[in-house]
């Protein structure tokens, strides 16, 4: 990316920074609880968070004991986290960095890790080969991805309320995918890995759960959950009377699966990959 490129990446990330840490990463922390265990991190190991957004995966690191750094292109993300180390007493470093060009020194860390970060970048394999770089030699890296874009339910939640109001729509082109879905295929994933120059890689699909009372409370969630969501609303030109009618079908499909009073459960598959230098 130039640099026009990143300031505007910060400045949209900055925007819906508040909102996603309300919605997202509250949800998130468990996942990133899971990878961790996966990848083995230890009490008193050195882990660098790369694209840490507010913390669902530093806060896990330090609760286990780590000496954490956490980097994010967006300096709102990294207050937000550095609050939430605050309120736990938990001493997390954060820096303002792009994780395309960690300003870190080669094998300075046990372990690096990113939970839906990393796979966001336009030069993706760029930023997992940082993160073997800042790695020593034995030390893993971790990646948390999403999966396949077709089963996630917040995603055809999402496109089949704006049905709703635009039949037509399927959402965005899948050839190639969003950013958010390029290490969709468990074998993509496995192949960047390898191609970083780790070994002993390991890809595992698990599926995540969470849980939604209101479809206001999921539509908040999706449109705070990147500045993509925002992006395709506003691409379609839709008026006020139309985003009214989207989220009242939003409830509704809430409703229809949470089939009684209980909270709605959507799922997502998840890719876990780990490799070793």
């Amino acid at each position: 990316m130039n640099l026009a490129e990143q300031e505007d990446t910060r400045a949209r990330w900055d925007k819906i920074a508040r909102g996603y840490d309300k919605t997202n990463t509250p949800t998130q922390m468990w996942l990133g609880n899971e990878g961790l265990n996966r990848a083995g991190l230890r009490s008193g190991m050195r882990f660098v968070d790369v694209a840490a957004g507010s913390g669902a995966l530093s806060i896990p690191a330090a609760r286990i004991g780590a000496q954490v750094m956490a980097t994010d292109q967006s300096p709102v993300m990294l207050k937000l986290l550095g609050e939430r180390a605050r309120q736990e007493g938990l001493g997390i470093e954060t820096r303002v960095m792009d994780g395309h060009a960690l300003e870190l020194e080669d094998g300075s860390f046990d372990m690096a890790g990113s939970q839906f970060g990393v796979m966001l970048f336009p030069d993706m394999p760029k930023g997992i080969s940082e993160m073997a770089r800042v790695v020593k030699p034995g030390g893993h890296v971790l990646m948390i991805v999403y999966g396949d874009p077709h089963k996630i339910d917040f995603f055809s939640f999402f496109v089949g309320a704006i049905q709703s109001v635009r039949p037509d729509f399927t959402g965005p082109p899948m050839d190639p995918p969003p950013l958010p879905f390029q290490l969709r295929d468990p074998q993509r994933l496995h192949k960047e890995l390898a191609a970083a120059g780790l070994k002993d890689i390991k890809v595992e699909t698990i599926t995540e759960t969470t849980e939604f009372l209101t479809g206001a409370d999921l539509w908040e969630w999706v449109v705070w959950s990147n500045p993509i969501a925002e992006t395709v609303l506003e691409q379609l030109g839709l008026t006020d009377s139309e985003r009214i009618v989207i989220q009242q079908t939003m409830e509704t499909l809430v409703r229809e699966r949470a089939g009684g009073n209980g909270p709605a459960l959507l799922s997502n598959p998840i890719n876990i990959g780990i490799g070793t230098k």
